[in-house]
């Protein structure tokens, strides 16, 4: 009898739009909780592997594709190791297989909407992998001084601080799952990730950011735990939630996760000798913020080698606070 209360109760649905090693990990946290899960990934990324086959196929970017399958995928730890496995030397050298896959897939399929769609099913996706758009998209960034970057993997490089954020076509537009997605959902999650590379490039993609403010569903935005050099270097958690107002609009997010966990003094002085340091909670500011999002607080600290949201941790107090803002909605 002990199986039956998990098969009638109702799992939400859950769509996290984002990018980077940050989506992977929620992801994996978020697979063991429900089973309607739909991860919209961002397509900007123009650097590394995934640079290299966009120019030279003219694809989309496999990698940031390549790792949310990973994180989802039901396939078993031999299969997702070999998707993940990266080649280190000869012609192939930087390539992981999983990027070479989706290369070959979308060579014998035309299209890479189709091959994420076959990888979904070879990988036994817990839920499904959606890139956010079918259009090849490029990043522009302006900066305070006037000049410009364009190029995902350029904007975190020059060292200058970001004033806006656009896409390049303006009107690239998101695929019809993932507006519906984001529609029937009861739980939308943006991040966690870089708020400029990973979360808005999505956000700036024509129907997405419409349908955010349309969905019936509750909207968090899970804020990163350490910033980055030349991209966020300084923000605290307000400031990061301000790029997201200032690119969108104050009604978009309905709470905010931050960290309030300490990062390990060994891995906070790697980090700080590379020009970053752990984000600042400033609650005094994020209780201020234009729309009034809630703010949720919690030690969500994983530290190994690097720093990263405890998954499990995260998706537990994500669907947490989504219950809590359902009740009072239906109370209301």
């Amino acid at each position: 009898m002990a199986l039956f209360p998990r098969l009638f109760r109702r799992s939400p649905s859950v769509v996290a739009i984002g990018g980077g090693t940050g989506a992977s990990g929620l992801l994996r946290g978020l697979k063991e909780h429900t089973d309607k899960l739909t991860a919209v990934v961002t397509v900007a990324d123009d650097g590394g592997s995934s640079g290299r086959f966009r120019k030279e196929f003219g694809m989309l970017p496999p990698g940031d594709i390549r790792n949310c399958l990973a994180a989802l995928s039901d396939a078993g730890p031999v299969l997702e190791k070999l998707f993940q496995h990266r080649f280190e030397e000869g012609d192939l050298k930087g390539h992981p297989f999983g990027n070479i896959f989706l290369a070959a897939m979308t060579q014998v399929t035309g299209d890479f909407e189709q091959a994420v769609r076959e990888a979904n099913r070879v990988l036994n996706v817990h839920g499904r992998v959606l890139p956010a758009t079918a259009t090849k998209i490029s990043l522009i960034a302006e900066h305070e001084d006037g000049s410009k970057t364009t190029g995902e993997s350029l904007v975190g490089k020059v060292n200058k601080p970001v004033k806006r954020l656009s896409i390049k076509p303006e009107d690239a537009p998101a695929g019809t799952d993932v507006v519906d997605a984001i529609m029937q959902a009861d739980l939308v999650l943006l991040g966690p990730g870089s708020v400029y590379t990973s979360v808005l490039p999505n956000l700036l993609i024509r129907g997405i950011q419409d349908a955010l403010l349309k969905t019936p569903a509750v909207v968090g935005y899970i804020c990163n735990i350490m910033t980055q050099p030349g991209e966020t270097q300084d923000f605290k958690a307000s400031r990061h939630v301000e790029v997201l107002i200032e690119h969108t609009s104050p009604a978009l997010i309905d709470f905010v996760v931050v960290n309030t966990g300490k990062v390990p003094e060994a891995l906070a002085q790697a980090y700080a000798a590379e020009h970053a340091v752990p984000v600042a909670a400033d609650l005094d500011r994020l209780t201020t913020l234009p729309g009034g999002p809630r703010v949720i607080t919690a030690d969500l600290v994983k530290a190994d080698h690097v720093v990263r949201h405890h998954p499990a941790r995260l998706a537990e107090l994500c669907l947490n606070v989504y219950r809590d803002i359902n009740k009072e909605r239906a109370r209301a």
